[in-house]
């Protein structure tokens, strides 16, 4: 059973798709290969470094700690007066201090 001959212009079509299925097929492999990469990098990658918390904090007289917080250069501790108290991480002097007001 002989198959008829392919013609000319149909077998540069089938050879240009076989071009385009391999080259989509190297850019997925190239695609996922460089998305581990990144992933192993980023997650071997150390925490940002931050200054170690003080053993204890200085509160003004009278306020009690309900909550504390902390972020790159600073740590925060909501009072039970609501009141929000920011410290500066490194000299660990009070930075900011924040009345909370209940909404209307």
């Amino acid at each position: 059973m002989d198959q008829p001959p392919i013609p000319e212009a149909e077998a540069r079509n089938l050879r240009f798709l076989r071009l385009l299925v391999t080259v989509l097929t190297a850019v997925m492999i190239l695609g996922l290969v460089t998305v581990v990469a990144l992933l192993v990098i980023r997650l071997q990658a150390p925490a940002p470094e931050t200054l170690p918390l003080p053993d204890s904090i200085a509160l003004p007289d009278g306020a009690r700690a309900q909550a504390f917080t902390q972020g790159r250069d600073w740590y925060a501790v909501v009072t039970a007066g609501d009141e929000i108290l920011i410290f500066d991480r490194a000299t660990g002097a009070l930075r900011q201090r924040v009345e909370i007001t209940p909404a209307d």
